[in-house]
């Protein structure tokens, strides 16, 4: 079975997330924004990494919201399955199989200096699962089963594409070229999104601005957005705010400026800087909300778009299982 995906003289992009949460904005400028753009230009393919989610979600019916909570979110802002092979890592058997296989390629001293292993272990939490330990192995197979040229991560990401490089690596000095070695891209101008509380923004420290939240709740956290003490008549400094930094990720340049004289000018509130950011915030997502709700009444659909995007994954996953499975001799 050879892969169908793929469009000649396109370089392939791939990407994965996790459903742990809300989407926010962390999410939207770092990744899934890019996700859509990007699939004019790349093969692209786009998977829900429910397998992943595993390893902190317990809760069946949370874990079922939470996966089409973010395939709303993305089919809203655009992702187009006619364009992205769009689907549930959980459809595609092959992600678990290969794992097993890059697991007995992976040097235990490999995953004990993983960002989430060695968070873990330094947080003193005493119930860290296997899955946590071996998270790195299945975001790896999720990477080479697809032969990507680019992975697009945050900062914190990128160790994973390149633990992923070092196994692909690896794997073809024993057995054989088989696995692509991929490249992380990472947009340095939204690297790392701020949190309402100046910190990167991460649903682990509850600091998020949620981009489908309700109106009210929406406004309630970017109200919540720490500032310094500096009196309201006091001429303050845009660049070490974080209103302000959050407000120009969606404002034009006059708009950044004539925001930033205001600062300067002195006579200006933080909360009424923030009110600019949720009128902005209102504005940018409008479009993409509306769209939302109608998809959320017409469910069938979402389904179906995540069975046929994992139909058109399985063409790609199973050809490789077969190089794989010749390449290590599982094949007879």
């Amino acid at each position: 079975m050879t892969d169908t995906n793929k469009t000649s003289g396109k370089k392939r992009v791939l990407s994965g997330v996790k459903p742990t949460g809300k989407a926010h904005l962390g999410n939207y400028l770092g990744a899934m924004r890019n996700h859509v753009t990007m699939q004019d230009e790349y093969d692209s393919f786009i998977f829900i990494a429910d397998l992943h989610s595993l390893t902190t979600v317990k809760e069946p019916h949370v874990l079922r919201e939470l996966i089409l909570d973010i395939a709303l979110d993305y089919l809203a802002l655009g992702l187009n399955p006619d364009k992205t092979v769009f689907f549930r890592q959980s459809d595609v058997h092959e992600h678990a199989e290969l794992t097993w296989i890059l697991n007995c390629l992976t040097p235990m001293s490999m995953l004990e200096l993983a960002h989430a292993y060695k968070d873990a272990k330094a947080k003193g939490d005493r119930e860290i699962n296997v899955g946590l330990f071996d998270y790195p192995v299945l975001m790896a197979v999720d990477i080479l089963m697809y032969k990507p040229d680019i992975v697009p991560v945050g900062k914190d990401q990128k160790q994973h594409v390149e633990i992923a490089r070092d196994l692909a690596g690896k794997f073809n000095r024993l057995y054989g070229e088989v696995f692509k070695l991929p490249k992380p891209y990472i947009p340095e101008e939204v690297a790392v999104v701020i949190g309402t509380d100046g910190q990167k923004m991460s649903k682990s420290y509850g600091n998020t601005i949620e981009i489908f939240a309700p109106e009210k709740q929406l406004k309630k956290q970017i109200m919540g957005v720490v500032t310094d003490s500096t009196p309201l008549e006091e001429p303050k400094d845009p660049l070490k705010d974080n209103v302000y930094k959050l407000y120009s990720y969606f404002a034009t340049e006059e708009e950044k400026n004539s925001l930033a004289e205001k600062y300067r000018a002195g006579g200006f509130g933080y909360g009424d800087a923030k009110k600019l950011l949720l009128a902005k915030v209102l504005e940018h997502f409008k479009p993409f909300r509306e769209k939302r709700e109608e998809l959320k009444n017409n469910m069938d659909y979402v389904h179906e778009v995540l069975r046929k995007g994992a139909e058109k994954a399985r063409i790609t996953a199973s050809a490789v299982k077969k190089e794989v499975f010749e390449a290590v001799g599982l094949n007879i």
